[in-house]
């Protein structure tokens, strides 16, 4: 045994590495709910989308057709409705 000699082996050190800490998002609490800003941010944003979606379908013609048609349908039930009170008061 004195005579053998084991060989040796080159081995790399290696580090030990730490786990990765995980980090909520900024918008999350540790539990993971939402923070009030991330829920207001994504109100605000649904609205503007909404405002946008909106001003965009009123810009076509086909929106204006059907606003004029809505304001001609209006406009006769009000003088309907005026045409009925008169009708009741006598002053027919």
């Amino acid at each position: 045994m004195s005579g053998e000699r084991e060989p040796v082996i080159d081995a790399e050190v290696v580090e030990h590495e730490a786990a990765p800490v995980v980090v909520p998002p900024a918008d999350y609490t540790e539990g993971g709910v939402p923070t009030f800003e991330h829920v207001r941010d994504r109100i605000e944003g649904r609205v503007a989308t909404g405002i946008g979606a909106e001003e965009l379908a009123e810009a076509t013609p086909e929106a204006k057709a059907v606003e004029d048609r809505f304001e001609a349908r209006r406009q006769a039930g009000l003088d309907k409705l005026e045409e009925i009170r008169r009708s009741m008061r006598g002053d027919a």
